[in-house]
């Protein structure tokens, strides 16, 4: 070959080789973000009416609630001796009873119909009481009443036929939120002890990963910005109520309430949906503060939000017994336990604000 020729098929070779050497490398491929965890509660849950609504939604969005009974409503005036709380006698409550038999069995009938859609029926406790002084032992006789008056709520109101299966919804229960939010270092001491694997009575600044320690989970309901001014309000409608109305009824502000809990639970859900996808924890009362300002804003958020293909509205219990999964998992195949990061520190509400 001529000289020039392989001059020329060299530089050529040389060329293409050193294209090959410092063509850009393929992009490594991204993370799939996991999906976003949204988690609805509501507390007490003793109107009929509120029951339905709630689980006509939970069908329409594909949801499942946590539903923190307070076991006082599952007793009439007749049997309200039934319950004796912790350092009181037989029969108090401060938040009444079931108004009639007929009110206790349709109670029943909803917690058993939500247990059978998948809902997780949760203790809230019984007479409603700030246990904020109670000791290990106290905590344990509040238990204790709770799990006996479940279980043994047909017989007890003489509610015939008891359905096939009640005990075993009874003995599901494993979550609790202590009323007004308020704990003690007894409460943690026999939830364990109880059978509970977490709580969800805490507090914090945002959205946190709930840490588990001792074998219970510990949920918080985080604070978000609300309002023109963006102050920071715990994630529940009494809360908000307290904060819009000063827990007075303005049913004329009803639209302008509502839209703003909306916006303010929007923010809060994009704010993790497009950042590190943290859970977020809303809560709720069965009762129609503002005249449903706070219900038309967890259907119009819910409505939106659930529905989506990479978000989850769960209860607490599904998310915990994940996260359980996830810890067996690791555990058999020899990898390193899964550790939950420390909760963010967070002002204790007070027992006005809480409305829990």
């Amino acid at each position: 070959m001529p000289l020039l020729s392989r001059v020329v098929a060299f530089s050529t070779a040389m060329l293409a080789t050193a294209g090959a050497v410092f063509a850009d490398p393929p992009a490594a491929p991204v993370p799939a973000k996991p999906k976003q965890v949204v988690i609805i509660s509501f507390d007490s849950a003793r109107e009929i009416s509120q029951w339905q609504r709630s689980r006509a939604l939970a069908k329409r969005t594909g949801a499942h609630f946590t539903y923190f009974l307070s076991c006082v409503f599952l007793l009439s005036q007749q049997t309200r001796a039934e319950y004796t709380p912790p350092g009181k006698s037989a029969g108090k409550s401060n938040i009444g009873f079931a108004a009639s038999k007929q009110e206790v069995a349709d109670r029943l009938e909803q917690i058993g119909f939500a247990a059978s859609e998948g809902h997780d029926i949760a203790s809230h406790g019984c007479g409603h009481f700030d246990g904020k002084d109670w000791s290990k032992a106290d905590w344990l006789k509040e238990f204790a009443s709770f799990e006996r008056i479940l279980e043994n709520a047909y017989s007890i109101n003489g509610i015939t036929p008891e359905p096939k299966g009640w005990h075993d919804i009874a003995r599901a229960v494993v979550g609790f939120r202590a009323p007004y939010l308020s704990t003690s270092k007894g409460l943690y001491e026999a939830l364990p002890e109880a059978g509970y694997h977490y709580d969800a009575s805490g507090v914090s600044k945002g959205p946190v990963e709930p840490p588990t320690g001792g074998g219970l989970t510990r949920f918080s309901l985080p604070q978000i910005p609300e309002g023109p001014s963006g102050r920071p309000v715990i994630a529940m409608d009494y809360n908000l109520y307290v904060r819009h109305s000063g827990g007075f009824e303005r049913p004329s502000q009803a639209a302008e309430f509502s839209d703003r809990t909306y916006q303010a639970f929007r923010a809060a859900f994009d704010k993790q949906y497009q950042g590190t996808r943290i859970p977020l924890v809303l809560s709720f009362h069965f009762t129609l503060m503002n005249d449903g300002a706070y219900w038309n804003a967890l259907e119009r958020f819910a409505g939106e939000t659930c529905v989506k293909a990479d978000v989850e509205c769960i209860s607490f219990r599904d998310y915990v017994q994940r996260q359980r999964g996830v810890e067996r998992q690791a555990s058999v195949g020899g990898g390193p336990p899964h550790v939950h990061p420390t909760p963010t520190s967070s002002p204790k509400c007070d027992q006005a604000g809480s409305g829990s």
